[in-house]
């Protein structure tokens, strides 16, 4: 398959993907070597990046703004579930379970998810904005007949 072969929303879940796999990388590394608020906010950061950029990957055409709304409300719905003590419970099971659902509630974690989500949006706007400026264009400004978005 050529390059110039995949679709604009392929493309889009390729770069989605990388991204991620870059976020959960960022994230452990953070999670081993950054101690204290520092290391919990850059956390909490890169998770709500994470759940935007998998939110995206689902729904790939989505606005960014949906994204956002819809990423802020599972971490929030995440960090919420922390007040019932299920994630501890999981986590005396199964330890990597912290990963994904914490252990310990902390309203400065909602904040900081509103944030990074917030942030996030405001970046993939920008550059699928610049990227839609950058498509190849027909004279008419349109794009060529067979690469017109779905």
């Amino acid at each position: 398959m050529r390059a110039d072969a995949v679709t604009p929303i392929a493309r889009r879940r390729i770069v989605l993907l990388v991204l991620a796999a870059v976020t959960v990388a960022a994230g452990l590394i953070v999670h081993r070597t950054v101690t204290g608020v520092p290391g919990d906010i850059a956390g909490d950061a890169l998770y709500a990046v994470l759940i935007s950029l998998l939110v995206a990957l689902v729904a790939p055409r989505a606005h960014p703004a949906a994204v956002a709304v819809i990423a802020f409300a599972v971490c929030a719905a995440v960090e919420l579930l922390q007040l019932t003590g299920l994630p501890r419970e999981l986590a005396s099971v199964f330890l990597p379970t912290t990963l994904v659902l914490g252990s310990g509630f902390d309203a400065r974690d909602i904040v900081v998810y509103a944030v990074a989500v917030a942030a996030t949006a405001l970046t993939d706007g920008a550059v699928s904005r610049a990227m839609a400026g950058a498509e190849p264009r027909d004279a008419t400004g349109r794009p060529p007949e067979g690469e017109r978005p779905v």
